[in-house]
């Protein structure tokens, strides 16, 4: 049984510790795994990497194919389950690509990680168009759910699902994170929030960008359009640590 991930470098699983860069969980020591496949292409994706592999004319801004074989590893869910505690930190986030489209594989190596450890606090990351399976679902603290507006590139249809918005908006353990670049942007928010009753004390807007100078931009008028609306701000954290590197 085996999981497919991101790599930092050919041959090596992105996997590491660092700390929380986004959302309710902002600044918290986490252990980081990066899984590889994606059903969605958004034009401003920062790990492209995982999805934008040669072949695939998807459209993305920096308009660049990747060798799935050195940017691709497949991987026993046991032996990551392993890694993953050897850290010794309290909190493991699963990100992508999209998780949600490895459920069985990832259900089972989750269960591995709380037969080490019942109190590891597990989070995934997802883009809200993929249902979790009832066997992963059963194992998941937080779900960290970022629906792709139509700045994305993504298709309505495909990004924005009503049964699957319905649920995360119903499910107490997922916050929702937006991806902001332009005012514009906010309008689909507020009517997101209007359709689906999204509790404001579980939502995130966020500034698009990779580079502290535009995050920092966008902050400003992003903070104030949420003290209006009664949202929460969120900023990438590790952007600014780290810059825009993979295994951070």
């Amino acid at each position: 049984m085996a999981l497919v991930l991101a790599t930092t470098t050919p041959g090596e699983a992105e996997l590491f510790a660092s700390l929380q860069g986004e959302g309710a969980s902002l600044g918290r020591p986490s252990v980081f795994v990066r899984l590889s496949r994606c059903n969605l292409a958004c034009r401003w994706c920062d790990t492209a990497y995982t999805w934008r592999f040669s072949g695939d004319n998807r459209p993305h801004r920096d308009d660049i194919a990747f060798e799935r074989t050195a940017n691709q590893i497949t991987a026993d869910e046991g032996d990551i389950a392993t890694r993953i505690l050897a850290f010794g930190v309290p909190r493991l986030v699963v990100t992508g690509g999209e998780p949600l489209l490895q459920a069985p594989a990832l259900a089972r190596m989750i269960a591995a990680v709380r037969a080490g450890n019942e109190a590891m606090h597990i989070e995934i990351e997802t883009n809200g168009s993929v249902a979790p399976t009832p066997a992963l679902d059963a194992l998941i603290d937080q779900y960290n759910v970022s629906p792709k507006l139509a700045h994305s590139g993504n298709p309505a249809d495909l990004a924005l699902i009503p049964e699957r918005l319905a649920a995360w908006a119903a499910d107490p353990r997922a916050y929702f994170k937006f991806v902001i670049a332009t005012p514009d942007d906010l309008t689909q928010v507020r009517e997101l929030v209007a359709t689906y009753g999204i509790v404001p004390e579980r939502l995130f807007v966020m500034p698009e960008g990779t580079d502290s100078a535009t995050l920092r931009e966008r902050s400003r008028w992003l903070a104030q359009a949420a003290i209006d609306a009664g949202w929460r701000v969120t900023d990438r954290l590790h952007i600014h640590l780290y810059g825009d590197t993979r295994g951070t």
